[in-house]
């Protein structure tokens, strides 16, 4: 196992190691995450996952930073309206931990590039704000064996689920892929509550790369940012998913 930089590292994360012990935090520095958009709800969990130190981020997330992603983006910032947001990010996470590794894409999720991604991480956090590009990283996640951590949210809901390929449902299992309309643009988003998603998300990777705590493995945790009502229920494969039932992929 990795050991961590000396007393650099052990001031650093002192705070957590009284929580996750040394082990978890070794664990943490020989872990890869790919996290697959940096919105509101990813960027949140990068930010989280980075001060944690988790050893490698693998980012994905195109386009240039516009004015209305202001009010949740919290790796953007107004100086740099106009610029790529993945350059932008990158250079906030380095220097918020530059222990951390980080690969950053400027691009969407699509089968034929993001494979590698998925493959080389041992956990997904999904961040992205379309269907297509979902159940894009989904297929790719039951493919390549990749655990995935489903996080979403629309206006002041959060819902929340890990997917364990052959384990547990899929995001189609889930919600069956008919190839409905979408129009992405223009969800109401609070940033607050997009940044509780994050945080979230940022913590059931952590829970699942250190052992610590449980995750929401088969379970889907619903949560209302509005009054704070929450419930968690348990939920099931679909023998018939087109995705990872017995008639889809493995």
């Amino acid at each position: 196992m990795e050991q961590l930089a000396g007393g650099v590292e052990l001031e650093r994360y002192a705070r957590q190691l009284k929580l996750l012990g040394e082990d978890g935090q070794k664990a943490l520095k020989e872990a890869t995450v790919l996290v697959a958009g940096i919105g509101g709800l990813g960027g949140t969990a990068a930010l989280y996952l980075a001060a944690a130190g988790v050893g490698r981020l693998i980012l994905a997330h195109e386009g240039v930073i516009v004015a209305p992603d202001l009010n949740r983006q919290i790796l953007m910032d107004t100086a740099h309206l106009g610029q790529e947001r993945m350059s932008t990010a990158v250079a906030r996470l380095k220097q918020l931990n530059p222990h951390v590794e980080i690969e950053g894409h400027n691009a969407r999720i699509e089968p034929h590039t993001a494979a590698p991604w998925v493959e080389a991480a041992d956990i997904v956090i999904d961040a992205r704000y379309d269907f297509p590009e979902r159940y894009a990283l989904n297929r790719l996640c039951v493919e390549l064996d990749t655990p995935m951590v489903e996080a979403a949210m629309y206006g002041f809901e959060i819902s929340l689920t890990t997917v364990i390929p052959g384990l547990t449902p899929c995001l189609e299992c889930l919600y069956p892929d008919l190839q409905p309309e979408w129009e992405p643009l223009g969800f109401p988003v609070l940033g607050a509550t997009a940044g509780m998603a994050g945080c979230l998300a940022a913590l059931e990777a952590v829970k699942w790369i250190t052992g610590v705590g449980t995750t929401y493995a088969g379970v889907m945790h619903r949560f209302s940012s509005l009054d704070f009502a929450c419930y968690s229920v348990r939920i099931a494969r679909n023998p018939n998913c087109a995705c990872c039932g017995e008639g889809g992929k493995p």
